[in-house]
């Protein structure tokens, strides 16, 4: 019956912030079809180090972002925890691994379709702007917080990254929007719904979790260190049964 009543508490939550909760997800959709149109139209006269440098510079956004995430925990242990068996876990199914072995097979599916380019571009460009550590914190942090930096930060990104491919591959990649939209939106709709199960302590341990995890794609975009990030998400799960198992036992 308790279970009832937090359910339709979370549905009414969503249903009065649904905008607010999809804002990160909608500003990212517009910066890929933004990007995709500014490098059909002008992306072959940019110059190279200038879409370089600017991609360092959001990379040490995308840093500072995760510090400051990773600083709201309350109990580092936690985190720690959850990084050691949520690292365990994700070399064990080595879900890096299986992710690139998924668009590896879903773009030579549909590429050999004979679209050409079209195929190409949204096929590669979606892949690119779902499949990562940060679409998923993005989105969960959107559903359980209400708090859009990591997919702003994403955004910006997306939307450079998506100028570099539209200068080459076309309207593809601006169509890749689309699903990049469903997928975020999903994941941060499922957020909020669960909101209401979640503890204060438990959202703020995922989200020092999950911030470390960004601090890691950070030092990837530099290229600093490559990080299997994908390896370390279940690190975020994690956090909540260490969490709820310290405070039965403090």
């Amino acid at each position: 019956m308790n279970c009832g009543v937090e359910l339709e508490k979370s549905c009414s939550t969503w249903n009065s912030d649904e905008g607010e909760n999809v804002l990160g997800t909608i500003v990212n959709s517009l910066a890929i079809i933004g990007g995709a149109l500014v490098g059909i139209l002008f992306g072959k006269a940019l110059p190279e180090k200038i879409k370089k440098t600017v991609i360092q510079g959001i990379g040490l956004a995308v840093i500072l972002i995760g510090l400051r995430m990773a600083l709201e925990t309350n109990n580092p242990l936690v985190v720690i925890g959850s990084l050691v068996l949520g690292g365990i876990i994700g070399e064990w199914i080595d879900i890096e691994d299986k992710l690139q072995q998924l668009g590896q097979w879903l773009e030579s599916k549909f590429a050999k379709g004979g679209n050409g380019n079209f195929t190409k571009g949204f096929v590669s460009s979606s892949l690119m702007f779902c499949v990562g550590a940060m679409a998923i914190m993005g989105a969960l942090k959107s559903g359980l917080e209400g708090v859009h930096d990591i997919l702003y930060a994403k955004s910006l990104l997306d939307g450079i990254t998506s100028i570099v491919l539209a200068s080459s591959m076309g309207i593809g990649v601006l169509v890749s929007a689309v699903p990049v939209f469903l997928y975020q939106g999903g994941i941060t709709i499922l957020a909020a719904l669960l909101q209401g199960f979640l503890s204060d302590p438990v959202i703020a341990e995922m989200s020092a979790t999950g911030g470390l995890l960004i601090v890691g794609i950070g030092l990837n975009i530099l290229e600093i260190k490559e990080i299997k990030v994908g390896n370390l998400l279940p690190a975020i799960f994690v956090a909540v049964p260490i969490t709820m198992l310290l405070a039965q036992m403090a």
